[in-house]
């Protein structure tokens, strides 16, 4: 108590945190879309190099399943849209549609993260709207690309998707 300290942000590794944390987000969404509204989070992993993703699911995500589940983070990516952050009570926020976990216990105030655009619904409302307080990129584009690296399962009824973004995907794919 009472020492000077300092603190230094190491910014590649943070922005590296950021595009996996946000990119968690494009996929949960994604998932939901392609597999359908039984997918929800069962656990993650955000690293400055990598991300994991559970969630449920009750066989095997099948090759064209996974490209579309790509294709479609890499569409909100490029769509480059402001990612947002409000602060509502969690009635509010799943009135605006956040997902929220059943049985979870929430504080008076929730941070609502929203980013994306829903193209299929004309682009007006947003793509992935989730109760998140972590660190997240400032637009969609900062991601740079999504790459999907590998599928298997957990747990029965939980799989896991183990995915790249940034420079890491890039290299990945050279």
């Amino acid at each position: 108590v009472g020492d000077a300290v300092e603190m230094r942000v190491d910014r590649e590794r943070r922005e590296a945190l950021r595009a996996n944390h946000s990119a968690t987000h494009l996929l949960h969404a994604a998932l939901r879309r392609v597999l359908g509204a039984h997918v929800t989070q069962k656990g993650s992993l955000v690293a400055p190099d990598r991300l994991r993703f559970d969630f449920s699911h009750n066989k095997a995500v099948t090759a064209e399943e996974l490209r579309q589940v790509e294709a479609e983070v890499n569409r909100q990516v490029r769509v480059n849209d402001a990612v947002r952050t409000r602060l509502m009570t969690p009635d509010a926020a799943i009135e605006q549609g956040a997902l929220a976990l059943f049985g979870e216990k929430y504080d008076d105030e929730v941070r609502v993260l929203t980013m994306g655009r829903d193209l299929e619904a004309g682009g007006e409302k947003p793509y992935s709207v989730e109760l998140c307080g972590g660190t997240h990129v400032r637009q969609t584009g900062d991601i740079g690309v999504f790459k999907i690296v590998g599928e298997s399962a957990v747990a029965a009824g939980v799989r896991r998707i183990e995915a790249l973004t940034g420079e890491a995907a890039l290299r990945h794919m050279d």
